[in-house]
């Protein structure tokens, strides 16, 4: 594992930092919203803080869902964001296409779990020069990431850039519409580069259907803070939540969101255990 600086923050470093925010970007006034109020908290327990929101979702479950505002309009708004409140920012790029336009906006491109074996998609991210986050896919055992972290880290070595690469796990498909999370996977992919836990893909139930029938994925938020806990006292260096101020009413997976109002008492919980972990 090596780590790398990200503006204040240093990836793989001593501290657990966060990255947080709604899983799209609804509006410019939602987005600014989540970004002050997750500010405030992190500002307040010195968490470092990494601000979060996708401008198109290519993977929803309904060709009608909501994907958000686009990559124009929706990198003006992370742009935005960052300069507002003086955060680093990471969104999805789900196109090679669309890697020089998103890495002017944005600290890190994040690869979806989904496409995390496309060799043409990391390697535009190496190449861009950003620090480039690959979500372990579903399907993908965690030693075969390996070769994910290879190609991000070839490409941007050929381009002249120090590679910043960083993995996320987010579960692994167990039979039809469940994830489950292997703990010993965090301290693989760790061996690779700096790791990352999604708190809240991590209980997302794929494809399952909402109560009025919508095309929807469903999820078991409940057990977020579980897995949290067990994640950083196995050793992780990042967190991943997607964090709304009213779940009910999300435009994209508020099923498996974190509630804003427990965001505070998680973290300072997250950060006791961390805390502990690292005295032993």
């Amino acid at each position: 594992m090596t780590s790398f600086p990200l503006g204040p923050i240093s990836i793989g470093g001593s501290e657990l930092f966060l990255i947080a925010g709604p899983c799209v970007i609804e509006s410019e006034a939602h987005a600014l919203k989540m970004a002050e109020a997750i500010t405030r908290v992190t500002s307040d327990l010195g968490v470092p803080y990494i601000f979060k929101a996708s401008y198109d979702k290519a993977n929803r479950t309904s060709l009608h869902s909501f994907r958000g505002p686009g990559v124009v309009e929706g990198t003006r708004i992370l742009r935005k964001v960052a300069q507002t409140f003086h955060l680093p920012v990471i969104t999805d790029v789900h196109e090679s296409a669309d890697v020089p336009r998103v890495a002017e906006a944005v600290d890190i491109l994040q690869i979806p779990a989904f496409l995390c074996r496309q060799t043409d998609l990391l390697a535009a991210a190496g190449r861009s020069g950003r620090a480039v986050n690959v979500k372990k896919g579903q399907f993908v055992a965690p030693w075969d990431m390996r070769h994910a972290v290879q190609k991000v880290t070839d490409a941007a070595t050929e381009a002249g850039h120090a590679p910043r690469v960083s993995l996320t796990e987010r579960g692994s498909s167990f039979g039809y519409g469940n994830l489950v999370v292997d703990m010993r996977s965090l301290a693989i992919l760790r061996e690779y580069a700096p790791v990352v836990f999604d708190a809240t893909h991590s209980v997302q139930l794929p494809s399952a259907s909402s109560a009025d029938g919508r095309a929807v994925s469903g999820g078991q938020p409940q057990f977020i803070p579980v897995l949290s806990r067990a994640a950083v006292a196995a050793g992780i260096d990042g967190i991943f939540m997607e964090v709304h101020d009213n779940p009910a009413e999300a435009k994209s997976d508020g099923a498996n969101a974190l509630p804003l109002e427990h965001l505070r008492p998680l973290l300072e919980n997250l950060l006791a255990i961390r805390k502990a972990a690292h005295s032993y």
